[in-house]
């Protein structure tokens, strides 16, 4: 005998809701379940897991691998960013390059006065000047060359600090490629017009060359280490032009960049070849002109990029937990 009950009239619920009665769903595995002893899959380790997942943009960049290809996509796109200012390039060389003819004069009246002043005889002491005038543009002696500041002052410092890469590392690459390209913009016409006007020396045979261009590029790094440190200062002091000012005395007087560093006398001489500075300017000079040891030299200017570096990846780190913006 059957027991299945007739359907009546629907009732007063079912006339005041027209929509049909939702079927039981079945139970599939694979989606979130309100049973706290459904197997991992529940609701609450589904809740768990979102919020862990939500962490991970704003660790990921600083324990972010090594993306060899990524920077040097950087590195191209810093060469040609600065490519399409050309004529910028070159007004900056015919700068460089008259500065360098009135400082020769100047060093030329000096050692004629006075020669084998700080070893250096009067070609040594014009070789001495285009070089240096040669390094202003590639390691921006006189200080700037990153986006960094303003970045901070309109906000967009924190879209920088989510992406999969280290901040340091980013523009540490677009840096370079900056750097190649004003070498051969604004770094080398310098040099040759000193050597046709004046005659100037040359490293010796490839060792001399390749012991220069470590050098070099130790140089240049020392100088996006500080500059790095001094673009980070934003953070905390909003207005970096204060730090800059202070940043382009020290670099122009303690890098060589006025005159050559063992002129300075005495233990503040011994004082001012040591400071991360001279490791810009002076030292790769020195390498060019055969005065100083290649391997000693970079020892001295990889010991300061390290450090600089260092304190520059610690400066990235802060600034994730306190970020102060202008206007935000």
């Amino acid at each position: 005998m059957s027991t299945r009950r007739s359907q009546g009239p629907p009732g007063p619920a079912a006339a005041l809701n027209p929509l049909p009665a939702a079927r039981p769903r079945a139970h599939n595995p694979a989606l979130p379940s309100a049973d706290p002893r459904a197997g991992p899959r529940t609701a609450r380790h589904r809740a768990i897991t979102l919020r862990r997942c939500e962490t991970i943009p704003f660790h990921a960049p600083f324990h972010a691998p090594f993306h060899a290809p990524l920077y040097a996509r950087l590195v191209r796109y810093g060469f040609r960013k600065h490519a399409t200012y050309v004529w910028g390039a070159l007004a900056g060389a015919f700068t460089n390059s008259v500065f360098g003819v009135l400082r020769a004069y100047v060093l030329i009246a000096l050692w004629e006065a006075r020669p084998g002043l700080a070893g250096y005889d009067v070609t040594h002491a014009v070789t001495y000047c285009f070089v240096t005038q040669a390094f202003i543009g590639p390691m921006q002696l006189f200080g700037g060359g990153l986006d960094v500041p303003e970045r901070i002052r309109t906000g967009d410092i924190a879209l920088d600090l989510v992406r999969p890469a280290s901040l340091q590392l980013w523009s540490m690459a677009e840096d370079l490629g900056r750097a190649g390209y004003l070498f051969l913009v604004r770094g080398i016409p310098p040099v040759l017009l000193g050597a046709a006007l004046f005659g100037v020396v040359r490293p010796s045979g490839f060792a001399g060359w390749a012991g220069f261009a470590a050098c070099f590029l130790a140089g240049w790094a020392v100088g996006f280490a500080w500059r790095y440190l001094v673009a980070l200062s934003v953070c905390w002091l909003v207005d970096d032009r204060g730090v800059q000012v202070g940043s382009l005395v020290l670099t122009t007087l303690l890098s060589g960049m006025m005159i050559p560093l063992p002129l300075v006398p005495g233990p503040l001489g011994e004082l001012v070849r040591a400071l991360p500075w001279a490791a810009m300017a002076q030292a790769p000079a020195d390498v060019y002109l055969g005065t100083a040891p290649p391997l000693e030299t970079l020892a001295f200017q990889a010991s300061w990029a390290v450090a600089l570096l260092a304190l520059g990846a610690l400066g990235t780190r802060a600034i994730r937990h306190k970020v102060v913006i202008q206007g935000g």
